[in-house]
């Protein structure tokens, strides 16, 4: 069979449509496992500070709005509803305050935040500036009822007066209670008529409160010997400041002293799992999670659906082979790797048992219809019944014996089932007697029968079949040189014992040196089996010598004659069996 390339090899194409669909599996569902797990992380982990700063912020606020944390366990418990977290707050020397539920658990080592708010955490309350006081701490600075309702009576009809210049204009209140007016772009005449500034005139709540927190921040400005200022609403020194920082530092010291008896006292805030596990922002939540899996199967999905595809395709050559195997019919022939050279092959081996069956029912017919010819010519009184006729008809029953058990041996070897017999061999004293046997058949075609051997080689070998080898060429070189000569020559080289047959008959043309062994073979298509034998003597040959772990070849030259070479281990014996 000629080589396949490898570029057209069916394992190549396997292996390449596998690894290709390996190496597309694996990285589609990594590149797009990775996407969508980083996408669910970062909603789980922005969903997970989302709310935690929910969490926080409230919490804060509240105790921003109240002076203790008393009656806090209805907003753990919406907070925890909401969020799907334990939610657990302790003050600072970690005594329980309030806990959204669940049995007691073991807190970790460190809080989730510190709940306080004249100190918050300016990341998740910008609003706190630099000096981290929530502004929800409003303390003294709260209006009173009566206040709030005068100015909301003013905020009306002050956004009433906007409305009639066509301004569009809202109000705000600010954490103290104290409305305002938010708008942008107006005429100054709209501002005088509808009294915009009246909202911004301190109350006396605010002005009392602003009283109280100017004492405390002079009383500190005087202890760094600094001079007294005054501050606005805005809790800004006005005019010049002969140290804005050491004024700055007096004025959120002052406003948490101011603020401290307003406000709930620092917590310690603890968010867990709702199975009082440590939380984690990265746990996937089921939504995520199945999102996850979806793609993963959807994947594995279509791998397998171009796995089939590319199978298929693959294996469709397979699939009319088979069929045409079954059917008994050639093979087409459509690709050029091992599929199509086994195709080949197939048609190849079919035509050639359709010779072969050929050949042996020819070979069966001639002895048969000789039998039958003479019995019949005898039966009808046309020749004699006597010791010739009898003596012509056992001749032509041991050629069709001959080549039954031929036949059976060949197909013993097809079938592995050719069992040898090894023994220790003097291979001079057996190939002596194989040309004791033929010499007088050499004799009556004139042909000069002659042995030589190097020493007296002893191999391991089945001597009966080893003998038939030897026959079958012997016989075969008697046949085919009339008038010549036949040399048989044993010699024991390296780990080989080499046997040749050599005669000076008429040769075998190079073109039909690779059929020589085949069955039924012969050189003159014409040649019927008086002068050509059963046409199996050689391909028995080869079975022969390959079962004892050799081999056999043939050299010639047209019109010179050929050299059959048979070549035995030396140094073990035959597979039995």
């Amino acid at each position: 069979m000629a080589k396949v390339p490898w570029r057209k090899r069916l394992l190549t194409r396997l292996l390449a449509v596998s690894v290709l669909i390996a190496i597309g599996s694996i990285a589609a569902t990594a590149w797009l496992a990775v996407q969508t797990t980083t996408k669910a992380i970062e909603q789980e982990k922005g969903q997970a500070l989302s709310d935690d700063a929910t969490v926080y912020t409230e919490l804060l606020g509240r105790a921003a709005g109240a002076p203790s944390w008393g009656g806090v366990g209805p907003l753990l418990q919406d907070l925890a509803s909401r969020t799907g977290r334990r939610i657990i707050l302790t003050g600072e020397d970690r005594a329980p305050i309030a806990d959204s539920g669940g049995a007691p658990i073991l807190l970790p080592a460190q809080a989730s935040a510190v709940v306080d708010p004249l100190r918050a955490d300016p990341i998740l309350v910008p609003e706190a500036g630099t000096s981290g006081i929530d502004p929800r701490a409003v303390g003294p600075f709260r209006l009173t009822a009566e206040e709030r309702a005068r100015l909301d009576s003013v905020i009306a009809k002050q956004l009433e007066c906007l409305r009639g210049f066509k301004i569009t204009a809202t109000a705000r209140t600010a954490p103290n209670g104290k409305p305002s007016i938010d708008f942008t772009g107006f005429p100054l005449v709209a501002a005088s008529k509808c009294g915009l500034f009246i909202a911004d005139e301190l109350t006396p709540t605010e002005a009392q409160a602003l009283g109280q927190l100017n004492d405390l921040v002079n009383t500190c400005m005087q202890r760094q010997g600094l001079q007294p200022v005054k501050l606005d609403l805005t809790f800004t020194a006005l005019g010049v400041v002969s140290d804005p920082q050491a004024a700055r530092a007096c004025v959120e010291a002052s406003r948490r002293e101011q603020l401290r008896t307003f406000v709930s006292p620092p917590a310690l805030l603890f968010v867990t799992s709702e199975s009082g596990q440590p939380a984690n922002p990265f746990n996937l939540s089921k939504a995520n999670t199945t999102r996850i899996i979806a793609v993963t199967v959807g994947v594995l999905g279509l791998t397998v659906l171009i796995t089939v595809l590319l199978a298929t395709r693959v294996s469709r050559p397979l699939r009319t082979l088979t069929e045409a195997v079954r059917r008994g019919k050639p093979a087409p022939v459509t690709t050029r790797d091992e599929i199509g050279y086994l195709a080949t092959a197939f048609n190849d081996l079919s035509e050639r048992r359709k010779i072969m069956v050929s050949d042996i029912a020819h070979e069966l017919r001639n002895p048969l219809t000789a039998i039958q010819g003479r019995l019949e010519a005898a039966e009808d009184g046309i020749i004699p019944l006597d010791r010739a006729l009898t003596t012509s008809l056992l001749e032509e029953t041991l050629l069709l014996h001959h080549i039954v058990e031929d036949l059976q041996d060949l197909a013993a070897a097809d079938a592995g089932s050719l069992r040898l017999h090894p023994e220790p061999v003097h291979l001079s004293d057996l190939l002596d007697q194989v040309v004791e046997s033929y010499r007088d058949r050499a004799a009556a075609a004139e042909v000069a029968l002659g042995l030589e051997t190097e020493g007296d080689p002893e191999i391991v070998a089945d001597p009966v079949r080893l003998r038939q080898i030897m026959g079958n060429l012997v016989s075969n070189a008697i046949r085919h040189t009339p008038g010549g000569t036949v040399s048989v020559r044993a010699r024991v080289a390296g780990a080989e014992c080499v046997i040749e047959v050599a005669d000076t008959g008429a040769g075998i043309s190079q073109a039909d040196l690779p059929q020589v062994f085949d069955r039924f073979w012969r050189a003159e298509k014409s040649r019927s089996r008086q002068t050509g034998g059963s046409g199996l003597g050689l391909a028995i040959v080869r079975q022969l010598a390959e079962a004892h772990g050799g081999s056999v070849s043939v050299t010639s030259v047209l019109g010179e004659g050929s050299t059959f070479t048979v070549r035995l281990p030396a140094d073990r014996g035959p597979h039995p069996g």
